[in-house]
């Protein structure tokens, strides 16, 4: 009797759950249905972009920056120590396009990440009204940033936000992803971000565009050295400071790969997840487990261990997982993307477990070929 009320329970906290977040993301418009603003609206912007050892996509998205149908804008790229090929790569975009300046950085000062430094030093030298954040590896259609300039006119934003189409070479990494996104909708509340009686905020490294004078009054980058999660963090601080922020999604106007394979995204994920628990191992631990509770076992346990009662049960979990999946706004899953679930829980908690484990072994982490100590990252959290 226990272990069918524990089962009805979860079924509904997983309905809820699906549902929730379906809503919620029905919620958010999508770029590509934003009509774009006309040349003579069009306020000054510089677009800021840091780069180390970007040699690999460099090129693909400065050519898509460097087409933008957008007129008013310059852009400012942040050369922070490579070593590779990037120098080269920008000293012939800015040969060919005079919007492009180009800032090196030789030396990073003590206290800062390399890239909130870069990006800090970038917004420094920027004049333009507005500030565009991006990453090296993001590629913008032409009318992209003309249909965000009319948004953030026309709701009289200070701060926005677009996720990008997450695509890989890799199927497994896409389905991976799709539960990624769930569980960082469901903690995020994006649609939430404009509610000024919320709590809620939304980051994004891939794009946030920001008042100029929101930026500098919320405490800029110098606010948050040694934080990882900048992108977050940054949304955060501009949200608390009292400014109107609001997310979109990119749906065909933004594209990055983020990850090409499922190593990569648990490498790339290994260095900064601890500090998402405000490199508390305890708060790491449990988080941990409750990924393997929620995500992990539930389905596969109600099947094998269940009567027919449960394994109904499991069959309901992964109707409404399929709907939330198919029917959110720009999630362009596949259909067998909901029975990766467990496998998705299970990779997440190896990346918590084992980002936890390494940064307490080493007493600090590796951030673009600099280390940081534990104690130095604890004194940034707060």
């Amino acid at each position: 009797m226990t272990f069918f009320i524990i089962s009805c329970l979860i079924t509904l906290s997983w309905i809820i759950v699906c549902l929730f977040v379906l809503v919620g993301a029905r919620c958010i418009y999508s770029l590509k249905n934003i009509v774009p603003l006309s040349a003579d609206r069009e306020p000054s912007l510089d677009i800021i972009i840091a780069v180390r050892n970007e040699e690999a996509d460099l090129a693909k998205a400065l050519h898509s920056l460097c087409h933008l149908h957008y007129r008013n804008y310059r852009l400012i790229v942040v050369n922070d120590r490579s070593t590779d090929g990037t120098a080269n790569i920008l000293a012939e975009f800015a040969a060919r396009y005079s919007n492009i300046t180009v800032h090196t950085i030789t030396t990073l000062p003590e206290g800062w990440l390399g890239k909130n430094h870069a990006m800090y030093s970038g917004a420094g030298i920027s004049e333009g009204e507005w500030i565009l954040f991006t990453d090296a590896d993001v590629v913008y259609q032409p009318q992209a940033l003309n249909r965000a300039m009319a948004y953030v006119l026309d709701k009289k934003l200070d701060n926005l936000v677009v996720f990008p189409d997450i695509i890989s070479r890799s199927g497994m990494f896409n389905a991976i992803n799709a539960t990624f996104r769930t569980i960082l909708e469901t903690r995020l509340r994006p649609w939430k971000a404009s509610d000024p009686q919320s709590k809620a905020f939304i980051g994004m490294g891939a794009f946030s565009m920001v008042r100029r004078t929101a930026y500098f009054a919320s405490g800029t980058h110098d606010k948050i050295r040694l934080r990882p999660d900048d992108d977050l963090k940054l949304g955060e601080q501009i949200k608390q400071a009292g400014f109107k922020q609001e997310a979109l999604y990119g749906d065909t106007q933004l594209q990055l790969e983020w990850y090409t394979s499922v190593p990569q995204f648990v490498n790339g994920l290994m260095k900064n997840m601890f500090s998402a628990f405000g490199y508390n191992a305890w708060v790491a631990i449990a988080n941990a487990f409750a990924v393997l509770a929620a995500l992990v076992l539930p389905v596969p346990v109600l099947l094998i261990a269940g009567n027919w009662p449960e394994q109904i049960m499991a069959l309901v979990i992964l109707f409404f997982q399929w709907i939330s999946f198919t029917f959110r706004p720009a999630m362009k899953a596949k259909w067998w993307y909901v029975f990766t679930i467990p496998y998705a829980g299970l990779i997440m908690a190896y990346i918590i477990f084992r980002s936890t484990w390494f940064t307490l072994k080493h007493k600090g982490i590796y951030w673009r070929d600099s280390f940081y100590s534990l104690e130095e990252l604890r004194r940034g959290y707060k």
